[in-house]
């Protein structure tokens, strides 16, 4: 009887390290470019359920503003105005939108020169303002 509660401890202590142990961010290598010329702010009409790899979810949250800092070859680079954005995995990262054509293709992480891709990539419901930078 004491030898199956010992081993039924072992296997919940064995699933419980197995559960903490979360995944990596999978990332490349990245180079900001300079944007090419002036674009607009990016506003978040709605929020946004951001499903990752790495079974975290984080929402851009609805009336967010995104401001244009570069270019990658997945899209322009979007950072929040007045707030930070970060995602998951085994470490928490500041993160970047990366968005072509309404479309969000992953995270830039600015700490690393990282990117970080988003799959599937997400419609984004956006309109942009008026400011141009």
């Amino acid at each position: 009887m004491m030898f199956s509660a010992r081993r039924a401890a072992c296997a919940l202590l064995f699933s419980a390290l197995l559960c903490a142990c979360a995944a990596s961010i999978q990332v490349a290598p990245a180079q900001l470019a300079p944007l090419a010329g002036a674009t607009p702010d990016l506003l978040v009409t709605s929020d946004v359920p951001v499903k990752l790899a790495t079974g975290y979810t984080r929402t851009i949250p609805a009336d967010s503003r995104w401001r244009a800092v570069g270019t990658l070859p997945q899209g322009t680079v979007f950072r929040p105005v007045d707030t930070v954005f970060a995602i998951e995995g085994r470490n928490v990262h500041e993160a970047y939108l990366v968005v072509r054509s309404d479309t969000l293709h992953g995270f830039y992480l600015p700490g690393e020169g990282n990117f970080s891709a988003l799959s599937p990539s997400l419609s984004l419901p956006s309109a942009t303002t008026g400011v141009q930078r």
